[in-house]
């Protein structure tokens, strides 16, 4: 082999040499580049928004009326057992509602109320009230906050009420209320019977068939 034969072939080899490391090189930069790419952000799941409070019972005929339940009944209110101790039958501008007062397998005291709302066709609304420390609180006429929550005002007024059973009220007289909901459609209200400290409560509405009448009163 010449000279210039061997010259040339050494300059091959070194060529293919230079090539072949280039492309490792660059192979290797390039796991390196997707390596170091950080992972895509995953967005994070929301919560999903409750369910919105307000959801009164249509009237019909596939579960119990609360409008027939009576004064010594025991009922069942979503899944427990309670005693109705009193009512009182409310009358305000032409509406009327009545007001259960409940006791449970606990003793503890909760009132139900029953209302029929305008409509086509006409619908109850049936709502369970648990009561709320308010310490010394009375109602404003405009935006008030109970436990970082801000309620605003939908209806207040005097209305008359006569009692039935153990009520702890009067057989009757004057009831004041004052009623609110929050951005997200929770219901508190305050009623004071008129001579006495103002009481507050939440409400929480019943969908259908969450009552039934387990034993009338004898």
């Amino acid at each position: 082999m010449s000279m210039t034969s061997m010259v040339v072939l050494g300059l091959s080899i070194v060529t293919i040499l230079l090539l072949l490391g280039a492309f490792l090189a660059t192979l290797r930069q390039d796991r390196k580049g997707r390596a170091s790419v950080p992972p895509a952000e995953v967005a994070p799941v929301e919560t999903p928004l409750a369910a919105p409070v307000i959801a009164p019972g249509h009237a019909g005929t596939d579960y119990t009326d609360p409008r027939t339940i009576q004064v010594g009944d025991r009922i069942d209110v979503q899944g427990s057992p309670a005693r109705v101790l009193g009512a009182m039958h409310v009358s305000w501008q032409g509406t009327q509602w009545i007001e259960y007062l409940l006791r449970d397998g606990s003793r503890r005291l909760q009132w139900l109320s029953v209302e029929v709302l305008d409509g086509d066709p006409p619908h109850l609304e049936v709502l369970l009230w648990t009561d709320v420390p308010t310490q010394g609180m009375v109602p404003a006429k405009s935006m008030l906050i109970m436990e970082g929550v801000e309620f605003f005002p939908i209806e207040r007024g005097t209305a008359a009420f006569r009692s039935e059973g153990d009520t702890g009220n009067p057989d009757r007289g004057l009831l004041d209320f004052a009623d609110y909901r929050a951005s997200d459609g929770r219901l508190l209200s305050f009623e004071r019977i008129q001579g006495r400290s103002w009481t507050a409560c939440y409400a929480q509405p019943l969908p259908p068939g969450s009552i039934s009448i387990v034993r009338r009163a004898t």
